[in-house]
């Protein structure tokens, strides 16, 4: 296996996380705080933005079959870097467009981008710290996406309070990611090229009931989860009642996201990860519900936002490091096809909402479609059983 070098496992996690907070929680859910503002200046309709979120995603999907593939060459940092690099390119040229095909394009090569990030950040954080006996430290790695949410609702909302408009948050957050790049440089570990593991046990990578299982979980998770995350801001806005609220929105979701990695790997050290994973999936599928059923009242809404935020990066890393125990060698396949099935149900999501709620005026349906798949995803996800805790994941379990 690629042997990471060079980097602490501490330092290898902080690097990890500035990849995901540019890439993920700036580059590709940015959009969500942006939206209301585009949407009101351009007289976007709910399904011009919920394609252009779809773009995002499908973008995401193809970055994540384009990393499962073996025959990319260079190293896995790389191609981190160079992914990320284009996470921020693509986010500050939003600002330079204004027709929907440049909208579609551009999210499009951003999700291609912030998955390929995904992938190859994960592989080589998680082989650092399970090599290191450090896995406890996956935490600070996934708290990337929630810091970056947080630092974009900072950010958008502190540019619309001094008067900027869309454009102008656009370029701020891709110069954001260009930030977090920069110090991406020196964190990430450098790996040895001599050490790829270029035919690692092809067999052990076909997925077994066990994974086949995570992997559908997962992509009903990406549904659950999407539609929320998409349009929240949108539909705080379009709620007289609770508008002045919608700066704190999506900053209630980033600061719950930062601490929910730790939380849900601590439960799953002592519940195991399939439990934790399935309990983490019923509470998001509340956050949902609330969102839409109680969408009048500021607190809960906020309430809402919290439950959402402190669960769907809990959520993302369990599955990732789940996958990561039951395979054997290089993990970048399984993350990888993992990645591609959350891609999947996001991107219909958005799309699906878009056209359910001009159909019927709300958000409402499809956001309940959302939570009942949630509750799918925890019932399927019970059926995984055995797999290492994130503590144990230097000794990877084989799928039965």
């Amino acid at each position: 296996m690629t042997a990471p070098v060079l980097r602490s496992p501490l330092a290898a996690a902080f690097g990890g996380m500035l990849a995901l907070t540019g890439a993920m929680g700036i580059g590709r859910f940015v959009y969500t705080p942006i939206l209301p503002f585009m949407a009101e200046t351009l007289d976007l309709s709910k399904s011009e933005a919920g394609l252009i979120a779809a773009a995002n995603f499908l973008g995401y999907l193809a970055g994540a079959l384009f990393a499962a593939g073996g025959f990319l060459p260079g190293g896995r940092r790389g191609w981190a870097l160079g992914a990320l690099a284009a996470s921020a390119a693509t986010t500050a040229a939003m600002a330079a467009v204004s027709t929907l095909p440049w909208f579609l394009v551009l999210r499009f090569a951003g999700g291609v981008a912030s998955a390929v990030t995904m992938v190859f950040a994960a592989a080589i954080v998680l082989d650092r710290l399970a090599a290191a006996g450090r896995s406890n430290l996956a935490h600070v790695h996934f708290a990337g996406v929630g810091s970056g949410i947080a630092v974009s609702a900072v950010l958008v909302a502190a540019l619309a309070a001094a008067g900027y408009g869309w454009r102008i948050q656009w370029y701020a957050s891709g110069a954001a990611a260009a930030g977090a790049l920069l110090l991406v440089l020196f964190l990430l570990p450098r790996e040895r090229a001599a050490a790829e593991p270029a035919a690692a046990a092809p067999a052990a990578d076909r997925p077994g009931p066990r994974r086949r299982a995570l992997i559908v979980a997962y992509g009903l998770f990406g549904f659950g989860y999407v539609i929320t995350a998409t349009f929240i801001s949108a539909m705080v806005r379009l709620t007289p009642e609770i508008a002045p609220i919608e700066p704190y929105v999506w900053l209630t979701v980033g600061l719950a996201a930062v601490p929910s990695v730790a939380l849900w790997t601590w439960i799953g050290r002592r519940a195991g990860n399939a439990a934790s994973f399935a309990l983490a999936c019923l509470v998001e599928a509340v956050g949902v519900a609330a969102s839409v059923l109680l969408a009048a009242n500021a607190a809960a809404v906020l309430f809402a936002a919290a439950l959402l935020g402190g669960t769907f990066m809990g959520i993302t890393a369990l599955g990732l490091i789940m996958v990561r125990d039951l395979s054997t060698g290089d993990p970048r396949r399984m993350l990888a096809l993992m990645t591609a099935s959350f891609g999947l149900g996001q991107m219909i999501g958005p799309a699906f909402a878009g056209y359910v709620s001009e159909y019927t005026g709300s958000f409402t349906a499809p956001s309940l479609v959302a939570s009942a798949l949630l509750v799918v995803a925890a019932g399927l996800v019970m059926r995984i059983r055995g797999a290492a805790p994130p503590a144990q994941a230097a000794a990877p379990v084989r799928d039965r």
